[in-house]
């Protein structure tokens, strides 16, 4: 009998410590934040005449279906890889792990990387690069796909917020070179959450 309520509160513990839940608020400091970096000539991607005219990004609603919990699986025995661009820039990145989450009753899973340029710096040394496309993109959302930036989970879950997903900075200047969603993030679904299109 012991043994049952220790697994029942071990099992809690583990999974129900590490459930966040959504907060509209994070979302609107996200929006915030982003805008006045496209807003500031130094910290700006956009070209100088979109730069100019800029008043805000085109968002969608901010929606808490898109915030989800996934179960996080580390990944073992990765090997380092060049990650494709829109450039000639091959950066290094691994396969941290995959995420499993359902949506509208949908099962998904995507994969997370880690770059190994960034992981050696005191700033980003457990930061996630969460790449994907979905059915909206090329219509509603830019059509190389977007990005969310995650952190390493303490645990086995991690909480995803597609209400916090971004364009690359090559939606808004070819002067930039930026990772392709690789073809496994390809999610057969619209998430309709985050940075709209620009133009």
């Amino acid at each position: 009998m012991k043994k049952i309520v220790f697994l029942t509160l071990l099992l809690t513990f583990n999974f129900g410590f590490s459930q966040k839940k959504f907060d509209k608020k994070e979302t609107e400091k996200f929006q915030k934040t982003i805008n006045s970096e496209y807003a500031d000539p130094k910290t700006s991607p956009l070209m100088e005449e979109d730069l100019k005219v800029f008043k805000t990004l085109d968002f969608y609603p901010v929606n808490a279906k898109y915030f989800v919990n996934a179960k996080f699986v580390k990944a073992k025995n990765e090997k380092v890889f060049e990650m494709k661009t829109t450039g000639t820039r091959t950066p290094k990145y691994i396969k941290y792990g995959t995420l499993y989450f359902s949506l509208d009753g949908k099962a998904l899973q995507l994969n997370v990387y880690r770059s190994i340029d960034l992981s050696k710096t005191e700033e980003y040394k457990d930061h996630l690069f969460l790449p994907f496309s979905d059915l909206t993109c090329g219509k509603e959302s830019y059509i190389g796909g977007r990005y969310i930036d995650l952190k390493i989970p303490k645990g086995n879950t991690i909480a995803i917020d597609f209400n916090q997903a971004y364009n690359p900075y090559c939606a808004y200047n070819h002067k930039y070179s930026c990772p392709l969603v690789p073809l496994e993030n390809d999610l057969n679904t619209e998430i309709k959450a985050g940075v709209k299109t620009f133009h």
